[in-house]
């Protein structure tokens, strides 16, 4: 089982970690469903870590709303 550091995860989602699970729970949700993962990892690896590596690495993020 691979690990995803927290701290990098925090600070692509304004340092909440409901928003990271949120936003991993809605992406992993896609990618179970069908959608290509954007990271390049074995196929093997289940969605809810792959939308985490997604995460991580900025190819998803969140978006900041106007108050």
């Amino acid at each position: 089982m691979t690990y995803v550091p927290v701290e990098k995860l925090l600070d692509k989602c304004n340092d909440s970690i409901y928003k990271v699970v949120i936003l991993a729970s809605k992406r992993a949700l896609e990618i179970a469903e069908g959608q290509p993962k954007l990271v390049d990892v074995n196929s093997s690896v289940k969605p809810s870590t792959a939308a985490l590596y997604e995460i991580a690495e900025g190819k998803v993020v969140c978006k900041k709303l106007k108050a």
